[in-house]
């Protein structure tokens, strides 16, 4: 098992930062992976980014590329999602996950997940 807390939301103005954290605990490798998706009202949940626990290997959705970033402890406790230039677009609620699939895009990949965290970014 698995348990993933999500915190650092909020809302903010466009071109605001925020940095959300995921503290992970339980059965965790450091050949896992984590991701961080996002779901908005009436869509569908999309991959924002993902990081092997290693750290070693970080993968964006493009549109975030440039603006957020992924990292994690040396302990691989706690994951990070730093964004930038947020736009309203970005709003949503964030989702961490771990997947035993480092590098992995897909959310039916991901077998444990927190239970989100909600960012508005008005303009």
């Amino acid at each position: 098992q698995v348990q993933l807390v999500e915190s650092g939301g909020g809302d903010v103005q466009a071109g605001d930062s925020l940095e959300l954290s995921c503290v992970a605990s339980g059965r965790t490798f450091s050949s896992d992976g984590m991701g961080w998706f996002r779901q908005a009202p009436g869509k569908e949940r999309e991959f924002v980014a993902g990081i092997s626990w290693s750290g070693i290997m970080t993968l964006y959705a493009e549109s975030v590329q440039g603006r957020f970033t992924i990292s994690r402890n040396s302990a691989m406790t706690t994951v990070y999602l730093q964004m930038n230039s947020l736009k309203p677009e970005d709003t949503a609620t964030y989702y961490c996950a771990r997947t035993p699939n480092s590098g992995s895009r897909r959310a039916g990949e991901y077998d444990y997940w927190g239970q989100g965290t909600q960012v508005t970014v008005t303009s």
